[in-house]
């Protein structure tokens, strides 16, 4: 007969204590599957489960092999509690560990205490009030995902049964992709005016690349190049440029000579233009529908949550005979709210709070079906406009920017105008954003913040939703007699060819109520010495000035532009002469030097030759001589980011 220890001792030949490298490598496994269920979350609430279900299982296994020592489990039943409770926290949704593929055989060979313990620590986080998680505040959900793991490994490294444990530097970290698609473009060149005299571009009024800008540095990395657009760096800010005495005349330019500050010797060409504002009392009607992504991609406390407040904000300054309506799309497209006036706000708020992130990426068949719907609620004379909110990631249907392109064209016939607000890091397709506001006379934001979005959908949201020219696009023609050089700062994704000017048939950028919108050449005077281009061997073609009457041009300023349910475009022309110069810098207006401080912050972030001598102290200095009026603190962050790339740039 086998007494009770003979039969301890045949155990623990047949199982022996593991090791202390057994037991490490067996939390390194249980620590890799938390990883991976925090790295996956982007997959969206759908697949949460079956990531729970796959670390709950690896946990049973390391407890069915008895890869850790019977004294050891009842300590380690935090580990997978600790971990889910962080998951819960992160994503702010209650696990479900039923359903297909759960864990429901026993745990062979664990104690019956430790099963129940562990069954009860489930339940528990099953059954735990979504209020608990709504507690914690977004910003802190926005980095949970780091220190959640961080405080999972100091719990693990708290356990006294457990050692030893590695440290965690030495813990392989999950690293996550970055999937931004952008737009690459060279820097537009030096111009020789002898030999191409005319300049022609759309205008932009996005600002999308200023808040992009911004995460990035305060997220303590220098920006990508190609994130930088200079255009929408200077346009983000409001400025007080003389606007248009009438409705008739949609905008007026101002245009002014003054000094480079960055350069003693060439000149700078500023262009100002600015949209009449329309009164609120005489705003149209609008019509929106809110195109919405609920794919997997927008499961981040920085997307879909971000986004149903942004819209929450944007319901609330609508008039109450407006008209809202939501489609969402993931797998497939789907109407959330059929056509619903803005009087009904509490109808509205419900169906966006009701959203819910999981699944592919149908963006084509939600294109579709967001202007079906815009035409069945059609506002004739009024505002008719899709508000498209992703982080850009098309991957169903048509998903080349190309086609969306072609679509997007094609719809903008009916009178629908198309804009788009992107959200996150990490898969924001900025190229497909751009494409399709362009080609859908419309603008593309990034929302970052909610500041961002109150800025976006609430402060802007007359120049947002409210268009009074279309098809907008400037062309300068420069004396050769006067201007030896030119180059234009940004706008080098809407370059057009010379001929596209007088075509109304090619699309352009849109100008909404109260817009501001500034463009800047760097020019050198003839005979300055500044010239960075020779001069040809054989001499130049010859110029006709004119006669006298022309010579003290220069530039000839036009600008093309369609009113909003318009054909046929109307043009504005401007002389620009030596009454439109300035003896200096300071003489310059303090928006005008503030629009070309950020004009040499973008351009040193893009580490352009211009700036390259031009630091970030002075660029401080020019910006902070010019803040003037601030209501907002847009000029004061906007200082707080030059310090914050100058420490960056200083410190690779």
């Amino acid at each position: 007969m086998v007494d009770d220890d003979e039969l301890s001792r045949l155990r623990k030949s047949i199982v022996p204590e593991p090791d202390a490298g057994a037991k490490a490598r067996a939390l390194r496994a249980a620590m890799a599957a938390y990883d991976e269920n925090l790295s996956s979350a982007p997959q969206g609430a759908a697949s949460r489960p079956r990531l729970i279900r796959r670390a709950y299982a690896l946990w049973r296994e390391i407890m069915q092999k008895k890869l850790i020592a019977a004294p050891a489990i009842a300590g380690l039943v935090a580990l997978p509690v600790a971990g889910f409770t962080a998951l819960y926290l992160v994503n702010q949704q209650p696990f479900d560990f039923g359903g297909e593929g759960a864990a429901t055989e026993p745990l062979a060979g664990k104690p019956v205490a430790v099963e129940s313990a562990a069954t009860d620590a489930a339940d528990t986080i099953r059954h735990e009030e979504p209020a608990q998680a709504a507690r914690v505040p977004m910003a802190e959900s926005a980095a949970g995902v780091s220190r959640n793991r961080e405080a999972f490994t100091q719990k693990l490294m708290a356990e006294p049964s457990i050692a030893p444990m590695p440290a965690p530097a030495d813990m392989p970290m999950p690293k996550s992709e970055n999937r931004d698609r952008l737009e690459g473009f060279e820097t537009n060149p030096i111009h020789a005016v002898a030999e191409d005299p005319v300049s022609t571009f759309s205008i932009d009024v996005d600002t999308a690349s200023y808040s992009f800008v911004r995460r990035s540095l305060k997220e303590g990395v220098l920006p990508d190049a190609d994130t930088v657009r200079v255009e929408e760096m200077i346009n983000y800010f409001p400025y007080d440029w003389k606007g248009p005495d009438a409705a008739a005349t949609p905008f007026n330019s101002t245009v002014t000579v003054m000094p480079t500050p960055w350069n003693e010797r060439t000149r700078l060409m500023h262009v100002a233009i600015k949209g009449y504002a329309v009164p609120t009392a005489t705003q149209p009607k609008a019509n929106l529908v809110f195109l919405i992504d609920v794919s997997g991609s927008m499961d981040a406390p920085d997307k879909l949550p971000l986004l149903q407040s942004a819209f929450r904000m944007l319901v609330g300054k609508l008039k109450a005979d407006d008209t809202v309506s939501i489609v969402t799309y993931a797998g497939e497209a789907g109407v959330v709210l059929e056509p619903t006036k803005a009087s009904d706000k509490d109808r509205i708020l419900r169906a966006i709070d009701t959203l819910v992130p999981g699944g592919s990426t149908a963006g084509e068949a939600g294109i579709r079906e967001a202007y079906r719907l815009a035409r069945s609620a059609f506002v004739k004379d009024g505002v008719n406009r899709v508000m498209l909110a992703t982080d850009g990631d098309f991957n169903v249907g048509q998903s080349d920017d190309a086609d969306l392109k072609r679509l997007i064209e094609k719809e903008r016939k009916s009178g629908v105008f198309l804009s788009v607000l992107g959200f996150g890091r990490g898969n924001l397709n900025d190229r497909m954003m751009q494409a399709i506001a362009q080609n859908g006379n419309g603008t593309a934001a990034y929302i970052d913040t909610l500041a961002e979005a109150e800025k976006v959908l609430v402060e802007d949201a007359s120049s947002t939703l409210f268009p009074i020219a279309k098809d907008v696009k400037i062309q300068v023609e420069f004396n050769p007699a006067k201007v030896s050089e030119y180059r234009l700062i940004g706008y080098e994704t809407r370059g057009l060819a010379r001929e596209d000017f007088n075509n109304d048939r090619v699309d352009a950028g849109e100008i909404g109520s109260g817009h501001s919108v500034t463009a800047i050449y760097e020019i050198t005077p003839k005979g300055s010495g500044a010239e960075r281009i020779d001069s040809l061997r054989y001499g130049e073609a010859s110029v006709d000035n004119g006669g006298v009457a022309n010579a003290d041009e220069y530039a000839f300023v036009k600008i093309r532009y369609k009113l909003p349910d318009g054909d046929a475009s109307r043009l504005i022309e401007t002389p620009v002469t030596g009454e439109n110069e300035v003896a200096s810098l300071d003489a310059a207006s303090a928006d005008q030097r503030f629009s070309v401080a950020v004009a040499a912050f973008g351009q040193k972030l893009r580490d352009e030759d211009a700036t390259a001598t031009f630091g970030y102290d002075a660029i401080l200095d020019l910006a902070g001589s010019a803040r003037g009026a601030d209501p907002f603190g847009y000029r004061a962050e906007f200082l707080s980011l030059v310090r914050l790339a100058s420490a960056l740039d200083g410190a690779r």
